[in-house]
């Protein structure tokens, strides 16, 4: 690959390794308006959004969230750190999974230990879960860089004017499989550990 493309890999292991999470000290400890909600949210997660004008969480969001059993309803219309650290969940869930998906993986953990019903309490498993994220990044680059140097190794028979934007092509490739494997899953554990629904290919078989 060219230069500029090993600069576009720089990039990307630059951004991992500057993603970060919200710190459950940064999360006021007074409960919050909706006004207060969002604008929270959309300043402590403004980094991730893909362009600048792109919304971290609005008043709808929220609601329909509330509707669909993914949040607990606010106390007199204000909202506490614990759905704050609910909302943050929802908003990593909600990029690769649907709402019946998250609300399967969500909802055990919200009804145990939403509002200290359980031996921990919600921001003992924020910390716990999110603590993870340093090393899961460091996989994460060392895999990307694998899965790029792989493909820059694809089509060494094609000219070269083509081969570079092929390359290119194998290596978003690469990344996509991941996602949707990844995706496949974690939707398979949702259906046979948390729902309780069986395996679809096991229940075809023996079926003509």
């Amino acid at each position: 690959m060219t230069i500029d493309e090993k600069d576009l890999l720089n990039s990307i292991l630059n951004s991992l390794a500057r993603i970060d999470y919200i710190k459950p000290e940064d999360i006021p400890n007074i409960d919050l308006y909706m006004d207060q909600v969002t604008t929270f949210m959309n300043e402590q997660l403004e980094a991730t959004k893909r362009y600048p004008d792109d919304k971290i969480l609005t008043k709808t969001m929220i609601n329909n969230y509330t509707k669909n059993n993914l949040l607990p309803p606010p106390e007199k219309k204000k909202y506490s750190k614990e759905h704050l650290l609910t909302l943050i969940f929802i908003y990593y869930f909600k990029g690769i999974l649907s709402i019946n998906d998250i609300q399967n993986l969500l909802n055990p953990v919200t009804d145990k230990y939403f509002s200290g019903k359980g031996s921990l309490d919600l921001t003992a498993i924020y910390e716990e879960v999110f603590g993870l994220e340093k090393d899961a990044a460091g996989m994460l680059a060392k895999d990307i860089t694998r899965k790029f140097q792989i493909s820059s190794r694809t089509f060494p028979d094609v000219p070269a004017e083509e081969r570079e934007n092929l390359q290119l092509f194998s290596f978003l490739c690469m990344l996509s499989f991941d996602v949707y494997v990844k995706r496949m899953l974690i939707e398979k554990i949702i259906d046979s550990k948390l729902t309780g629904q069986p395996d679809k290919k096991n229940t075809n078989k023996g079926k003509k």
